[in-house]
């Protein structure tokens, strides 16, 4: 399937010399003389490398052959992250490269979309908040009520977050995957 520069917006894949890349900028630019164009910052969705590309205004390109495929984070072993198929109960591994910050956020049971080309796993979807448990961060001070002052924590998963001064061990907090940031104790 082809679609025209007209229709180019961030986060649109398209196929470059035979690689699925993905539109991380774009800009319609509409010179004084000559013909309009299309400058694109685009990644690669194999090997992660970034490129600036131009376009001229009206060229079509190429949408790649992705599959997605539900799958259910079962563990990690080493720099694998085993998951399940949901549909067909299949098992496979993705590496952790392939994950990139991901990884940061899975746990057991978590289902993500697995993006397949050419029948290698290239990446991860997932959802853009997760709920997981504080097992360290030190204790609140009493009486200390600095503004926005914050303390870091270690999930469940082992990645570290800031978290406001009153989240204590145990207590579950809903994180935004995109940024990484705290969003709010969950009851």
């Amino acid at each position: 399937m082809l679609v025209s520069t007209a229709e180019f917006r961030k986060g649109l894949r398209i196929l470059l010399e035979d690689e699925p890349f993905v539109i991380v900028e774009f800009q319609h630019v509409k010179p004084g003389k000559g013909g309009a164009f299309v400058r694109t910052r685009l990644k690669s969705l194999v090997s992660g490398n970034v490129l600036d590309r131009t376009f001229r205004s009206g060229d079509k390109v190429e949408l790649p052959e992705l599959e997605e495929k539900e799958m259910q984070f079962l563990y990690k072993e080493g720099e694998r992250y085993y998951f399940m198929d949901v549909s067909t109960y299949d098992q496979m591994f993705i590496d952790e490269e392939h994950l990139g910050d991901a990884k940061n956020y899975l746990k057991e049971g978590l289902v993500i979309k697995a993006l397949i080309y050419k029948g290698k796993t290239i990446g991860v979807d997932i959802q853009n908040f997760v709920e997981l448990q504080i097992i360290s961060t030190e204790p609140g001070v009493k009486g200390d009520t600095a503004q926005n002052a914050t303390k870091p924590a270690i999930l469940e998963t082992g990645y570290t977050i800031q978290v406001p001064l009153f989240v204590e061990e145990g207590d579950y907090v809903k994180i935004d995957t995109r940024t990484g940031e705290y969003i709010e104790r969950v009851k």
